[in-house]
């Protein structure tokens, strides 16, 4: 079972949920998280690609899972963005590893929050309903349920 969630995680996913104020302003549009597994054991390498102004942007950094929790990591920036640091965690994944939410921690740059991602860009309106009551029976998840913004 050790890294199976890692593995699941490997690929695009579309951020298609958000309370987080970066997607929210809407200069930044198409969000994506792209995991990469390293040669490190436990450790992705991640890119968050959006468009702005027509161009693509990317942030790197490194996943690094919590050696206790295997659904947790904590994010580093790569280059400049090293002193950049998150703790994040995989609170709800289907079973065919389609969608998740992901609940992050406040920094020093960010507020803490949520953000729902998938595989597919255009997820189903029911899906989206889906993934909110499942949201709702988790005592972390509920309380962002009303303030989560589906991105277009």
């Amino acid at each position: 079972m050790a890294g199976f969630l890692l593995h699941q995680l490997i690929g695009t996913w579309f951020i298609i949920g958000s309370n987080f104020p970066m997607w929210l302003k809407g200069d930044k549009l198409s969000p994506t998280f792209n995991y990469t597994l390293t040669e490190k054991k436990g450790e992705l390498y991640d890119e968050v690609r959006y468009l702005q102004k027509g161009k693509t942007k990317v942030i790197k950094g490194y996943d690094h899972r919590d050696a206790k929790d295997e659904s947790a990591f904590t994010w580093r920036g790569k280059g400049l963005l090293f002193i950049a640091k998150s703790k994040w965690k995989v609170k709800l994944m289907d079973e065919k590893g389609q969608w998740a939410v992901i609940w992050f921690s406040k920094t020093l740059f960010t507020p803490e929050g949520v953000d729902i991602i998938c595989r597919d860009k255009n997820p189903d309106p029911r899906l989206i309903e889906e993934i909110k009551n499942k949201m709702l029976q988790d005592e972390l998840l509920k309380n962002y349920v009303q303030r989560i913004v589906i991105l277009k």
